[in-house]
């Protein structure tokens, strides 16, 4: 029978040769990018999804407020794509506040920019914690 694990010192195989402790994933740069790509693409499919119900609950949407969301929609899906690329995170940034700025156009879109906004904070936050950047 083996003694149990002392829980304030970690595991032999989760600290690296440098002594810092590891994420305990394999590909922790891979799961980082697949988080961004997530909340992007999830983010252009609310987005193009949100176009209809906004039309018909919400008030009426120009052309120029549709072409912006889909504009947006597109540009998270260029974006998702992208993420291998450091300059993609500060990129998804920016859109997030292109996303707000679209709430002038109506305010449903200012409080999806709210939310993804938010979302992406978060992912930010575990890209932070997980790769150190």
């Amino acid at each position: 029978m083996t003694a149990p694990a002392d829980p304030d010192r970690p595991a032999e195989d989760a600290v690296d040769g440098s002594g810092q402790r590891r994420s305990g994933l394999r590909n922790p740069e891979g799961a980082v990018r697949g988080l961004g790509a997530g909340t992007l693409g999830l983010e252009a499919l609310v987005l193009l999804l949100a176009i209809q119900p906004i039309r018909v609950v919400g008030g009426e949407l120009s052309g120029a407020a549709v072409a912006v969301i889909v504009g947006l929609a597109v540009t998270a899906v260029v974006l998702a794509g992208m993420m291998r690329r450091r300059w993609a995170w500060h990129a998804g940034t920016v859109l997030q506040g292109a996303l707000l700025l679209a709430g002038l156009l109506h305010w449903s879109l200012l409080v999806l920019g709210i939310i993804f906004a938010l979302v992406w904070g978060y992912a930010l936050h575990v890209r932070r914690v997980i790769l150190g950047r």
